[in-house]
């Protein structure tokens, strides 16, 4: 189906930087450099520098990052991870896969992880919280920090969806105290044109970890295997690609920002939508995802659609009712109502704002047919 409106439009973005992006994949293909060469190493470098830390480690997927990551912290099998309920599943599968158990807690209305329901969730056997900065908003991450160094437990960000937000003038990137991880899947804010994801840290043993351990263990300048590792590199071509795309990426987030201004503007005043607008006096979102609320989610979407407006849920059902996870139930209510009631509206670096009105527009002539059916 063709949409007025697409969710997102990988075309439109690649026919943008087409000339850049052409000359970094020609650049890797004639120099041979194709793994593990200087485009991976010099992303590796801006991307810290961008983030803010002292390291980073490009692998090939946001899953990648979290588990590598658990396993260079030493989360193994006996410990118990806390993390979000309302996540994407790679978060949790990192932790499963690492041996540990995964406890997941509720989340607030923003739709990041409750500080109050990580502290209630700890025992003897917790040893690490995964906090993810869910859409493009920081979690509280000053209390989970404290709460942290209260238990002496590590703290792993999931910041696949965050890359750039701040809290209290610091990135989300950078508050993890072993690492903070991300995913540079097509459609994230900075996407490659595959999968992909990154580590960051300032711990050098992690970072050197790291790099074994997507590399099937081996410190490629030895030659010596210090783990059983996996082959999970970023593709140098990608790294090339993301290098291209980083300089652009604080003003694809001021248009991003832009748009849902113009969202906020147009839909403040329909009485069932809630809006992910929320207190940014110390923070800085950058609506990675545009998503709101309603108790009409599944008719709003349908009336979308045939208004040619694409939309997304993230995610229709919570995790644990996949029998195949083998999750047990949490019994997390907030979690289960977000999975009944979000929508994500189009949000990214090629929509325009005439777009962004058309999809307002549908948006409340879906209520105003709504209205008039209620009073006839």
């Amino acid at each position: 189906m063709s949409y007025r409106v697409p969710f997102v439009d990988p075309k439109k973005h690649y026919e943008r930087l087409k000339s850049e992006i052409d000359s970094a994949i020609i650049g890797c293909l004639t120099r041979g450099d194709l793994v593990d060469r200087r485009d991976l190493k010099d992303f590796e470098v801006h991307f810290a520098t961008f983030v803010g830390t002292k390291y980073a480690v490009g692998v090939n997927s946001g899953y990648h990052a979290l588990q590598f990551s658990l396993q260079a912290a030493g989360v193994a099998r006996g410990d118990e991870v806390i993390t979000s309920g309302h996540t994407f599943v790679a978060t949790v599968s990192a932790i499963v896969n690492v041996g540990a158990e995964p406890v997941l807690v509720d989340v607030a209305d923003d739709f990041n992880l409750d500080p109050s329901a990580v502290e209630a969730a700890i025992t003897p056997r917790t040893r690490a919280i995964i906090p993810v900065s869910l859409n493009g908003r920081v979690c509280a991450m000053e209390r989970i920090l404290t709460i942290a160094s209260k238990h002496r437990l590590i703290v792993i960000e999931d910041s696949a969806q965050a890359l750039g937000a701040k809290y209290h003038g610091r990135r989300a990137d950078s508050f993890g105290t072993a690492a903070s991880c991300f995913s540079f899947f097509p459609f994230k804010i900075l996407g490659g044109f595959g999968d992909g994801g990154a580590v960051t840290t300032n711990d050098a043993e992690i970072a050197r970890t790291v790099k074994r351990l997507r590399y099937n263990g081996e410190d490629r300048t030895t030659g010596e295997y210090h783990h059983h590792g996996q082959t999970a590199l970023l593709d140098n071509a990608q790294a090339a690609i993301l290098d291209v795309k980083l300089p652009y990426l604080e003003s694809w987030i001021e248009h991003r920002r832009k748009i849902a201004g113009i969202y906020h503007q147009g839909l403040a005043d329909v009485a069932d939508l809630r809006l992910p607008h929320f207190d940014e006096t110390n923070q800085r979102d950058t609506f990675q995802n545009y998503v709101i609320r309603t108790q009409q989610r599944d008719r709003l979407r349908n009336h979308l659609q045939v208004n040619g407006v694409e939309t997304l849920i993230h995610w229709p059902k919570p995790m644990w009712c996949h029998s195949g996870l083998g999750l047990r139930d949490p019994g997390l209510a907030n979690t289960e109502r977000l999975c009944r009631e979000v929508l994500s509206l189009p949000i990214n670096a090629e929509i325009s704002e005439q777009q962004a009105q058309i999809v307002v527009e549908c948006v409340r002539s879906f209520y105003i047919s709504v209205a008039r059916s209620a009073n006839t």
